[in-house]
């Protein structure tokens, strides 16, 4: 790698972010070795670039609760999914690696070999483009958070294309979702959610 860099810590509005360059497939393996079972940092890695993100509070706020709200729709819409928070995702053949913040699959899938959604929150800029290692790595779909908005993109073919509405969770309602986004504590955002969703509100 080139010369060594301290990660910066986090603050509460800001990730501590690095991202180092002439990084080996080694290099990103060693350093998820040394981090073992713990939740952060975060890694992405992609063609001799390696990032590593400590999450601000706000970042993980964020991601937390779009993942609890994505839930609380598949429990009122019937959709079975299973949660896998940020596994990580890897390809050494294609020199990619990525850890979401929150990721799915949808249905009954006893072995996946990667998720059907992906969840990333862009909270501070500076930051590997992980649409390009979850493109090769064959993610059907990922939503970006940034800036108060949801982007989704879908892959087709070898590329992402923004798309309007989710074809991993379809009919959910991406703007109606992050209008509970700010609402605390969670509980109460979740069942104000559900109670809209189902029609009581």
């Amino acid at each position: 790698m080139t010369q060594a860099a301290r990660l910066v810590p986090p603050s509460v509005d800001h990730d501590g972010i690095v991202v180092l360059d002439g990084a080996t497939w080694a290099d990103f393996q060693r350093v998820m070795e040394i981090r073992g079972d713990h939740s952060g940092p975060r890694f992405a890695y992609l063609e001799g670039r390696l990032e590593i993100m400590a999450p601000s509070r706000s970042h993980e706020s964020i991601k937390s609760m779009i993942g609890c709200l994505i839930e609380a729709w598949c429990f009122e819409r019937g959709v079975g999914i299973t949660p896998y928070g940020s596994w990580t995702l890897e390809d050494k053949a294609l020199e990619r690696g990525a850890e979401p913040d929150e990721c799915y699959v949808v249905g009954d899938v006893a072995d996946p070999e990667m998720p059907d959604l992906a969840i990333e929150v862009v909270w501070t800029s500076g930051r590997i483009d992980k649409l390009e290692i979850y493109r090769k790595l064959r993610v059907r779909e990922v939503w970006y958070w940034r800036d108060g908005k949801l982007d989704l993109f879908a892959l087709r073919g070898d590329r992402y294309e923004a798309i309007t509405g989710s074809e991993v969770l379809v009919g959910i309602d991406h703007a109606q979702l992050l209008e509970y986004l700010d609402v605390r504590p969670m509980t109460r955002a979740v069942l104000d959610y559900r109670r809209v969703l189902r029609g009581d509100a």
